[in-house]
């Protein structure tokens, strides 16, 4: 099969640090690749895969409204141009993109990693399309967009070969706070946590520079942040990541807000290490009984942590690559069309 996948530019596939949806265009390349399909990325500046890559844009994330219009531009040339070169089309940026082929018989997967904008599916699915699939990375992701058209739910994914299980930890070993510093990622309330039940907190993620996200580090986070109980190691790559996910007694998820899906739990369970989240948004789809508890509050958050090493880890990483492996979802993918 001859594939093509979308994305916006702002930051290249794969990207060097931050960029969920640039990573799994990557890791769905690679492995499209590997399946013995011919790949096409369409992306920003500077990206790569094994295939063939073509690059459009600018690599900024606040370019202008001028700019990004001229990229809409280059990529409904480019599909006008080169639409009959491939059998599926599969979108992970701008659904605009897609306008010149929504009544071509290609194959076409649009796929949404955050709550679904519904003005621009009822515009689309008002025209005339075929063999247009919408897909969202959980129920909860997918409930935000249904209101028109084909939807399902297929989940993200990682790659678990860059994941090591630690089957022991230390009696002592620390909590583990990981994602980005916003109010709505919780890690106010995964530092009072680790004071109640006494244990060590690794906080690993970057610093916000909204004004109001910028002002909860600076004048809440960080007077807690003691280097002995409460460490914080600023953003993670993914090596450091697998270090102290590795290490963890459990990963803390208090989210303040209905998460799509949180990659990073999935990274912790890669690790073997068990999931104590809120129950808010994708959660209850990720976690189960075998890879976390869920919890409602701060106060159920601190019981839990006396419990959750009573999880199995090995069990824990198994159930999770079974559900969230690159092969696995990638497969899912190209079977959409067939079920």
């Amino acid at each position: 099969m001859r594939i093509l996948l979308i994305m916006d530019p702002g930051i290249p596939v794969p990207p060097t640090a931050y960029g969920g949806h640039e990573r799994l265009v990557y890791l769905f390349a690679e492995e499209y690749i590997k399946m013995g399909h011919e790949v096409t990325v369409l992306a920003g500046p500077g990206s790569h895969c094994s295939g063939t890559t073509v690059t459009f844009g600018v690599n900024d994330l606040n370019r202008s409204k001028l700019q990004r219009y001229r990229e809409v531009l280059f990529v409904w040339k480019y599909l006008r141009k080169n639409k009959n070169n491939f059998d599926l089309v599969h979108n992970f940026g701008r659904l605009i993109y897609l306008l010149p082929i929504l009544n071509h018989s290609i194959k076409k997967i649009m796929t949404y990693g955050r709550p679904v904008a519904q003005k621009g599916i009822k515009m689309i699915t008002s025209r005339r399309n075929q063999n247009l699939i919408f897909t969202a990375c959980s129920d909860y992701c997918v409930s935000t967009g249904d209101v028109a058209g084909e939807w399902k739910t297929i989940y993200n994914a990682i790659d678990f070969s860059h994941y090591n299980l630690k089957e022991k930890i230390a009696e002592d070993a620390p909590l583990m706070f990981l994602g980005r510093l916003d109010r709505v990622k919780g890690a106010h309330t995964a530092i009072k946590v680790a004071k109640a039940t006494g244990n060590k907190l690794i906080i690993g993620g970057n610093v916000s520079h909204t004004p109001d996200n910028y002002a909860y580090f600076r004048q809440e986070l960080e007077p807690q942040i003691d280097g002995v109980q409460i460490v914080y190691h600023g953003p993670m790559n993914d090596e450091e990541k697998n270090k102290y996910l590795c290490m963890a007694k459990a990963l803390l998820f208090p989210i303040e807000w209905d998460e799509p899906f949180g990659m990073v739990m999935v990274e912790a369970m890669a690790c073997g290490t068990p999931v104590i989240a809120f129950n808010r948004g994708s959660v209850p789809e990720v976690v189960t009984e075998t890879t976390g508890i869920i919890v409602q509050n701060a106060d159920e958050m601190a019981k839990a942590v006396k419990s959750v090493t009573t999880i199995d880890r090995k069990t824990c990483r198994e159930e999770a690559r079974k559900r969230f492996d690159v092969p696995v979802i990638a497969a899912h993918y190209l079977n959409l069309f067939e079920e």
